[in-house]
C-alpha cells in the first residue's frame, strides 16, 4: 500500500468545520489574526511530516438559516473570515517541505491577476503551492460582488472551464522554459522572442497580455478540487490532481473513488493521476477511555445552531422552517448539489432526512462524526479507510486548536510510521513531485494544461 497522504484542513477564521469548539478553554483559534498562530500551525504540521496544510475559504456569509446572518455571526460560523493567501508566505518561510493548498473562487477572482499571485507564491515556496478550485455556492457572495445572485450551478462550471483555459495559457504558454537568461554581462534578462502575449476571446473572458511572472517551479500550481455533483466530478476528473470527498464511510467512498478514476481515464488521463482525500475529524487519546472522555469534554462546547446555519447555506434550504421530524423535501436549489441530494433523499435511495436526524449526527458541531480512540485504533481505521474506500489519504479537520493537530502528530503519526503506512521523512522536490513521485514538477502531458505549452 502506498503511504497515506494527510493534509491539515483549516480556514482563516474562528469556527471552521466543527462549530462552537472555539469556546473550549484550551482552544486558541481566537488568535487567528495573529501571524504566530499560523506559523506555529505550520511548524507542527511539518514536524508531523504532514503532506500539507489546506486552507478553505468562502467570500460570503451563511445567511439562509432563520433568514439572515445573525446565527452565523453570533456563533462565528466561518464569519469573520480572513484571506487565506496572506499567511502562506510566513508559513512557508518557517518550513522546508510542507505543502500549501489554498482556496480561490473562479467566479469572483480575475484570472490575470490571480495567475500572477499563484506564480508568486510558487516562487516564494519553491514549488510548494496548490490551488483548490471552487466556483462558490453562496448568493451572499454574489451580492457582495455586485450581482443579484450567483450564476446557476452548471453555468458556474462552464465559466470555470474557460477560467482554467486562461490561466493555463498564462502559466504554461506565455514564457518559454529558456526565456530567462539573467546575463549580467550582456544586460539581457530575458529573450523577448521567447515571451509572448496570451490572446483569449471567449464567452466569459477576454485577454491580451503577457503573464507578469517568469516561470515558477511548478508553473501551474498543484490542482485541488472538491466538486461532489456530477458536473463537479467531471470537472475534477478532467483537471484536478487532488480531489477532496466527504464520505461518512469507506464503503460509501468506494463507488465515488472508482467513478472519479474512471472518469479521469475517459478524459485521457490515468486513474492514478488523481489523489483522493476524504474529510475526517479525529479525537485521539493515549487510551480509548481517554479519547472518549476528551470527546465528551469537547461535546459540551459544540454548537448545533452554528452547524445548522452552515448546513442551511450549503444546501440552500432554511432548516429552521421545518418541524423536527418533518422530512426535508425540496426539488432543487442553486447551492451544493450533492449535499442537497443527500438531505432530500435524491441520492442513494434513502428517504429525505429530518432536522432531528441532522442534529443527531451533529456530534462536534459538524454533520461529520469524528473518529475516536487510541492511537492504534485510529491507525486501524485510517488503514481500513484507504483499503476499503479506495482513497489515498485524508483532509484532517481541526477540533480544538492546536490540541487536535498536536495530538494527531504526537500520537497517531508514530503508529502509522511504525506500520509503514506513513512516510518517515519528506521526499525532495516540489509539492507535485512529492505527491506523485515522478516528473520535474510540471503537469504530465496527459493533463489538459499541457496543450497550451509554447502556444501563441
Amino acid at each position: 500500500m502506498k503511504p497515506i497522504q494527510i493534509y491539515a484542513f483549516d480556514m482563516n477564521c474562528v469556527g471552521h468545520i466543527n462549530h462552537g469548539l472555539w469556546t473550549h478553554p484550551r482552544d486558541t483559534s481566537l488568535n487567528y489574526t495573529d501571524l504566530d498562530y499560523w506559523v506555529d500551525f505550520a511548524r507542527t504540521a511539518e514536524r508531523g511530516k504532514l503532506d500539507g496544510i489546506f486552507l478553505a475559504d468562502i467570500v460570503g456569509v451563511y445567511d439562509v438559516y432563520r433568514g439572515g446572518p445573525e446565527t452565523s455571526i453570533r456563533t462565528a460560523a466561518q464569519i469573520p473570515v480572513n484571506d487565506p493567501i496572506i499567511p502562506l508566505s510566513a508559513m512557508a518561510y518557517v518550513t522546508k517541505h510542507l505543502g500549501f493548498g489554498v482556496t480561490v473562487n473562479t467566479t469572483y477572482e480575475p484570472p490575470f491577476l490571480f495567475a500572477r499571485r499563484m506564480s508568486t507564491l510558487d516562487h516564494l515556496t519553491k514549488g510548494r503551492i496548490g490551488w483548490n478550485i471552487v466556483t462558490g455556492y453562496l448568493d451572499s457572495a454574489a451580492r457582495s460582488m455586485g450581482m443579484e445572485c450567483q450564476p446557476d450551478h452548471d453555468a458556474r462550471y462552464d465559466a470555470a472551464e474557460e477560467y482554467l483555459e486562461v490561466v493555463y495559457k498564462l502559466w504554461e504558454g506565455s514564457w518559454d522554459g529558456d526565456a530567462v537568461k539573467r546575463d549580467k554581462i550582456s544586460g539581457l534578462f530575458a529573450d523577448p522572442s521567447k515571451v509572448r502575449a496570451v490572446r483569449h476571446e471567449g464567452s466569459h473572458y477576454r485577454m491580451d497580455g503577457i503573464h507578469l511572472s517568469e516561470p515558477s517551479p511548478q508553473r501551474t500550481p498543484l490542482l485541488f478540487q472538491a466538486g461532489a455533483s456530477a458536473r463537479g466530478q467531471d470537472f475534477a476528473a478532467r483537471h484536478a490532481e487532488c480531489v477532496f470527498i466527504a464520505s461518512p464511510t469507506p464503503q460509501g467512498a468506494r463507488p465515488m473513488t472508482e467513478a472519479l478514476r474512471q472518469r479521469a481515464v475517459d478524459f485521457g488521463r490515468r486513474g492514478d493521476d488523481l489523489s483522493i482525500l476524504n474529510l475526517i475529524s479525529v479525537v485521539v487519546g493515549r487510551t480509548e477511555k481517554e479519547a472518549e472522555d476528551k470527546l465528551e469534554d469537547y461535546r459540551r462546547h459544540a454548537s448545533v445552531e452554528a452547524s445548522l446555519a452552515h448546513y442551511s447555506s450549503s444546501i440552500g434550504i432554511d432548516l429552521s422552517k421545518f418541524a423536527m421530524d418533518e422530512p426535508i423535501e425540496q426539488a432543487s436549489t442553486n447551492a451544493q448539489q450533492a449535499a442537497l441530494a443527500t438531505v432530500t433523499g435524491k441520492s442513494g435511495g434513502k428517504p429525505a432526512m429530518t432536522p432531528r436526524q441532522i442534529i443527531d449526527q451533529t456530534v462536534l458541531g459538524s454533520r461529520q462524526k469524528p473518529m475516536v480512540g487510541s492511537p492504534e485504533q485510529i491507525a486501524d481505521r485510517l488503514q481500513t479507510w484507504v483499503e476499503e474506500g479506495g482513497t489515498d489519504g485524508f483532509n484532517l479537520a481541526r477540533t480544538v486548536a492546536p490540541e487536535s493537530l498536536r495530538d494527531f502528530v504526537d500520537l497517531v503519526v508514530p503508529v502509522l510510521q511504525e506500520r509503514g503506512l506513513f512516510k518517515a521523512d519528506y521526499a525532495e522536490g516540489t509539492l507535485r513531485e512529492k505527491l506523485f513521485g515522478r516528473g520535474d514538477g510540471r503537469l504530465p502531458s496527459s493533463h489538459p494544461a499541457a496543450a497550451f505549452r509554447h502556444r501563441i
